[in-house]
């Protein structure tokens, strides 16, 4: 009775407190060690077929029974059946389009086959269609199963069901292995592993392609919000630190708090050691400096906070160790990284570590004041000081000028126009956040707006249901969208482009660096800026450029905030801005 009632106890305590739960046959101390995560699976059918083999008369039969909602349950009717067949010739294969880009995998219904053994087929996944289609072996494209396995050869069961595969996929080619043998599939369905969570920030103005950019944004970086916080779902699927500032920046501005934050920030100090860079790269335990502050400021959770103080303050004394007596960045103890395009330009790559150096004193100066250590905080502006008196050049790079003029090294009209230069060519997916950024501070919402629309916008264009690790606007002439397979005479813009590590199909699709449109458009054009910890005090002040009018939410620790803009005849704009208690707004 006594161990009755202790497992009891500890039962009704774990279903409160939400932790792991197994069911009662196992021991306590086994539940204790289980682990849950925060996603759901849900099973989706292709929205359509994009191609079977050639001349397959006779070999495939019924293959749109595969588009219809299934049970996920194999059973002996033996109707509504896909069959796959092999006993003629050649062996068979076909396309799937799930309509929009997943992270998850496969799961197989089998009915029958012949023998009562299992049968070979070989899965391949894709981001692009043509990626689905390509061959592992194809180095010249570079598919890879670097990361997550999307190109293997299974067996399915005989009257079953098998899950496969854990990657980011919207295509899926099936190909059966062996001659003579009979498939019969009653379905095949996406796994969709993400967060169940509600969007509680929201965009709409009176542009749809804008629309639509906010919306993708916002829908790449929840795929990215798995247990913890990935750079992309097919490839890194890694906690890189630097990647994560635009993510945790779109996800204030669309989920409000969520734990995937806290969690993989955590995971990325304990699993660094001082003096060492997170992910080995000297600017990117500087973003998490900066994703600290930004984090308090929206939530503002001392608690937390104060949890970070002591690798906090040992972090920021290492950076003013890292100032020379000519005022200049030191940073050669790591890999010296702002974005994979300025790589190569080495003067470009010291400016922007100088300004990210300024921010970063800056800021954790300011968190130092709140957590009541003024003596180092003292020495934080003590160095930034220093660091100000030796400006670098941008050296001709859109993403050395960003970060001088946000670290307020350069002027930022000066900055603007070097980022201006040629449009939108020169851009990035990661840093063209910070473009976004230094366009804002010079007043040039216009041109940010239109960057925007011509930057990201081509990527919807060519069918993308996310956006992507990297794009080049000179990518465009003559190459074919990533829904389709690539005709004759086009140019296959997954396999033929990318550099760096993302070459060919290696070239992440849906990568959360590209996000930086959506808290952009939230913060600058519905206006919403966060004046005080925790969202107590707001300033709304939109910048509608050649747009009507401009709604929608923005996610506070208190509730939401309803705002809505409307341009009238002479050029004014009348705003309506409803908040909860708790929350002052500012006009």
């Amino acid at each position: 009775m006594r161990r009755y009632t202790a497992f009891l106890i500890l039962f009704v305590a774990i279903t409160m407190t939400g932790k792991a739960q197994l069911p009662p046959v196992f021991s306590g101390q086994r539940t204790a060690q289980s682990r849950n995560e925060e996603t759901v699976r849900r099973y989706l059918p292709p929205v359509r077929v994009l191609w079977q083999t050639e001349n397959a008369d006779g070999q495939i039969k019924n293959l749109n029974t595969l588009l219809r909602k299934g049970t996920g349950q194999a059973d002996l009717s033996g109707k509504n059946l896909c069959i796959l067949s092999s006993k003629g010739k050649g062996k068979p294969g076909i396309l799937l389009d799930y309509g929009k880009e997943l992270h998850g995998g496969l799961q197989l219904i089998t009915d029958q086959s012949r023998g009562g053994k299992p049968i070979r087929i070989r899965v391949r996944f894709g981001e692009s269609a043509a990626e689905a289609m390509s061959d592992i072996a194809d180095t010249a494209k570079n598919a890879t199963n670097d990361h997550a396995m999307r190109d293997m050869i299974i067996s399915v069961p005989w009257l079953g069901k098998l899950e496969i595969g854990n990657t980011g996929f919207r295509f899926v080619r099936i190909d059966l292995v062996d001659e003579n043998t009979e498939l019969k599939l009653k379905e095949v369905n996406a796994i969709f592993i993400f967060r169940d969570i509600p969007y509680l920030g929201s965009f709409k103005c009176s542009d749809t392609l804008l629309n639509k950019i906010w919306m993708t944004g916002a829908y790449t970086v929840h795929l990215n919000m798995q247990d913890y916080l990935w750079d992309g779902i097919k490839r890194d699927r890694l906690a890189w630190v630097g990647d994560m500032h635009p993510e945790t920046s779109t996800i204030a501005a669309v989920f409000g708090y969520n734990n995937v934050v806290p969690k993989t920030m955590d995971f990325a100090r304990d699993i660094t050691p001082l003096p060492s860079y997170m992910n080995g790269m000297v600017s990117y335990s500087m973003w998490w400096v900066l994703i600290q502050h930004d984090w308090y400021m929206h939530n503002g959770d001392l608690t937390y906070l104060i949890q970070q103080k002591a690798y906090l303050q040992q972090l920021l004394k290492h950076y003013i160790g890292k100032i020379d007596a000519n005022n200049s960045e030191v940073l050669n103890d790591g890999t010296r990284f702002l974005d994979w395009p300025s790589s190569e330009n080495v003067p470009a790559v010291h400016a922007g570590l100088q300004s990210m150096l300024v921010m970063t004193l800056t800021t954790g100066a300011e968190l130092l004041d709140l957590l009541k250590d003024s003596a180092t905080a003292k020495q934080c502006r003590e160095a930034v000081a220093r660091l100000k008196k030796n400006v670098p050049d941008a050296n001709h790079s859109k993403q050395a000028a960003a970060m001088l003029s946000l670290s307020g090294l350069m002027p930022a009209k000066k900055a603007n126009e070097m980022i201006s230069e040629n449009g939108v060519h020169d851009y990035s997916t990661f840093f063209g956040y910070y473009m976004l950024q230094a366009k804002a501070k010079a007043g040039d919402y216009q041109g940010g707006i239109n960057d925007i629309r011509n930057y990201w916008g081509p990527m919807l264009a060519l069918g993308a249901t996310t956006f992507w690790e990297d794009f080049n606007i000179d990518w465009l002439p003559n190459s074919s969208r990533i829904d389709e397979l690539v005709p004759e005479g086009k140019i296959d813009i997954h396999g033929n482009y990318g550099a760096y590590c993302y070459k060919g199909f290696r070239h992440s699709l849906a990568h959360g660096w590209a996000s930086g449109p959506t808290p952009w458009l939230t913060e600058h054009v519905l206006g919403v800026q966060v004046v005080e910890p925790g969202c107590r005090v707001i300033r709304v002040k939109p910048n509608l450029g050649d747009l009507t009018f401009a709604e929608g939410t923005f996610p506070t620790p208190y509730g939401i905030v309803k705002i809505k803009h409307i341009k009238l005849k002479n050029g004014k704009v009348e705003t309506t801005v409803k908040a909860p208690a708790g929350v002052k707004v500012l006009r």
